[in-house]
């Protein structure tokens, strides 16, 4: 079958599925994928899977339409497949399981392998047999098979407490909500299974089982009753996400390892594809939640005991965060324009002239995660007279590396004070900003062109890419172009080498010097000279790319120019600018007519400040409110001067502001960068300002 047979054909999705594959805009990439490797039979690597497991995860339907997932356990050997496309469970029935009412014949019904030693797992789901009146084993007719990734599982080895044949002796606790007994072993759970299903536009019920794994308390319960769960990144398939966008009815199912309690329940789910919370979550895509109607709780329900392994778990937890730490976010980004004492934590030497401070909160709240490339806004004081200062220092690490770092070339007074300072030194920070970022889920081709002091804000996009390629399995192509005067001056080279490792083929470096001295080509540099265009035009294949452009003004005025020059649409070219003239663009308009500002005003117009409790006033030809800000004494942070940075945005409180051009930096409702407003015409007398 060709490619365009494929894509003339149905879906091999449902809506929910592909409701939510359209969220992340991976419709058509998970096209192929959903016809090659979900298939109607067993592979023989399944076929042979199977019968070396002691447990299998099982979801189910109730007469009521209810879903319920469940564990069967049995000796090795409990699962086998007389065929391709059966699969047989030798397993009793067992009267206390809920999920034992959906489980007759004809029946669909979800099916989930695992093996907890080598993170091996593989899912199925079809229909029902029963041979006659054997309670004591069914068979599954394979209607969907596929392997699952190895992530978010925890190393268990495993014991049985009794023969798998007998009954639990504890009767069940049937709940119309979750007791104390439940919310504990939610809240200190790492693994869950959930159980989900949809009637197809074919009159056909598909159910699914799978699993869930995270730090132990991943799993938030509400003082409602009410769970919230984050989801990771995964296979793309959206089976289980999928099934609850268009049916909410979903069952979940948490097992005490040591006690083989288990803890079904039955409820609705909803799935969260905006919110807060997501980015506050470390490694969470989106959210859901669930709300249950109906809980068992079975007292020594499985026979199975498991013992977590030396290291047993699962890397791909460092990579995702819990609900304290996203509590503390949030609380913190409440605080995002105060200024907030942090601590120098650790110092390095990174070349001749640049200096790193390593950066963590002192005031016990949380740091405020920033966007790959942004900047952090620092007040310091002075030793020598006490003079204050504000200044904004890009930063140099990832998001996912839990602290600021920042990395300051020695020049000028603040950078000549910050390379004095020592451990434990305080300086005063506020909520990083800046525009200037990178998305690690976009599949076109990123090039990063840094000159000098340039490489910080584009290493830290570099960390945040290989990190987010090592996350999801899919890392972003990119480009590194590096410059430097001579070797003493280029910083990060280890670190950067390292990154290139990591990325496993999807990160090139190419370095340039311009004064190589005694450094050896092809060792310590590949080109002699700066980064030009005849360079990139010799180095990077033929195609469309992202530019991302930081240096000084001359290089990326050059570059930028140089890219236009090669019919690089200007979307393409990211650039960190620092004041209106850094970089004069010639943009396409497509035809589209420039957004209108509203008018400036044209009378005085009274300014309040209210959180210094200063006034001033601001008239026709004055300029910015910034400049009337520092006119009357105030210091005010800021950047750019120019609307590019975001530094000194601004509360307002009471009336409006305009601008002469429309700033990059994109402003929520009721925000103003007071280096480029002034009052609007519509602000009437007066204009409030939180400052």
């Amino acid at each position: 079958m060709t490619d365009q047979d494929n894509t003339n054909q149905k879906s091999p999705w449902h809506a929910g599925e592909l409701a939510i594959q359209a969220s992340i805009g991976v419709v058509q990439h998970m096209d192929r994928p959903g016809r090659l490797y979900v298939r109607n039979f067993l592979l023989e690597q399944h076929r042979s899977f199977y019968p070396l497991l002691h447990f299998v995860a099982l979801g189910t339907v109730d007469p009521q339409g209810d879903a319920w997932a469940t564990l069967r356990a049995g000796e090795p050997g409990f699962l086998q497949s007389p065929d391709p496309a059966t699969l047989r469970v030798s397993a009793r029935r067992d009267q206390a399981d809920p999920a034992e009412l959906g489980m007759e014949a004809g029946d669909a019904i979800g099916l989930l392998g695992v093996d907890l030693m080598t993170r091996r797992r593989n899912r199925m789901n079809g229909n029902l047999r029963r041979d006659g009146d054997d309670d004591a084993s069914f068979d599954i007719d394979v209607t969907q098979s596929f392997g699952n990734c190895p992530r978010y599982i925890q190393n268990r080895s495993f014991s049985f407490a009794r023969d798998p044949a007998e009954a639990a002796q504890p009767a069940a606790v049937h709940l119309d909500a979750l007791d104390d007994r439940a919310r504990q072993l939610i809240e200190r759970a790492d693994t869950f299974y959930v159980a989900s299903y949809v009637d197809r536009d074919d009159g056909t019920r598909q159910v699914d089982v799978s699993h869930r794994g995270g730090k132990p308390g991943f799993v938030r319960v509400g003082s409602d009753g009410v769970l919230t769960i984050p989801d990771f990144s995964g296979n793309l398939f959206f089976m289980t996400l999928g099934n609850i966008h268009v049916n909410p009815k979903t069952g979940l199912l948490f097992v005490d390892s040591e006690t083989g309690d288990m803890l079904q329940m039955t409820g609705d789910a909803a799935v969260i594809l905006d919110s807060p919370e997501i980015a506050a979550f470390e490694g969470a895509e989106r959210l859901w939640t669930f709300t249950a109607r109906r809980v068992v709780h079975r007292p020594e329900g499985l026979p199975l005991r498991w013992r977590m392994e030396a290291d047993g778990w699962s890397p791909n937890l460092l990579m995702t965060g819990n609900w304290a730490d996203a509590d503390q976010r949030l609380a913190a980004k409440a605080l995002a324009q105060q200024w907030r004492p942090f601590r120098v934590t650790r110092m390095v030497e990174e070349s001749a002239s640049v200096r790193s401070l390593y950066l963590s909160p002192a005031d016990g709240m949380a740091m405020i995660p920033p966007l790959p490339g942004q900047h952090l806004p620092i007040r310091m004081t002075l030793p020598d007279g006490g003079e204050a200062l504000s200044r904004t220092y890009t930063l140099s690490m990832a998001p996912s590396d839990g602290q600021y770092r920042i990395s300051v070339k020695k020049d000028g007074k603040a950078s000549r004070h910050l390379h004095t300072l020592g451990e434990d030194a305080l300086l005063e920070v506020r909520a990083p900003a800046g525009a200037f970022t990178v998305d690690a889920a976009q599949r076109r081709p990123a090039v990063l062109l840094a000159a000098g002091i340039g490489i910080t804000p584009l290493l830290a996009m570099l960390r945040h890419l290989v990190h987010e390629g090592k996350r999801t399995r899919t890392l972003r192509p990119t480009w590194l172009f590096h410059s430097a005067r001579t070797m003493e001056d280029r910083p990060f080279d280890a670190e950067i080498a390292a990154l290139v490792e990591a990325g496993n083929g999807g990160v090139r470096l190419v370095r340039t010097l311009s004064q190589p001295g005694a450094a050896v080509i092809g060792r310590d540099y590949d080109k002699e000279g700066r980064i030009d265009m005849a360079l990139l035009k010799a180095t990077l294949p033929f195609g469309d790319h992202d530019f991302y452009l930081c240096g000084p003004s001359g290089f990326m005025q050059a570059t930028y120019d140089g890219l236009r020059e090669l019919n690089v649409r200007d979307e393409r070219i990211h650039a960190e600018t620092f004041g209106p003239s850094s970089l004069r663009r010639s943009g396409e308009t497509d035809g589209a007519a420039a957004p209108q500002l509203p008018p400036a005003a044209t009378e005085s117009v009274r300014l309040v400040f209210t959180e210094s409790g200063k006034e001033g006033r601001w008239n026709p030809g004055d300029g910015s409110l910034l400049e009337v800000a520092e006119a009357r004494g105030l210091s005010p942070m800021f950047g750019c001067r120019g609307g590019s940075c975001g530094t000194c945005m601004t509360r307002v409180l009471e009336g409006s502001v305009t601008y002469a051009s429309t700033p990059s930096f994109p402003l929520e409702e009721g925000e103003a960068l007071i280096c480029c407003a002034m009052p609007s015409k519509a602000s009437g007398a007066a204009l409030h300002l939180a400052m």
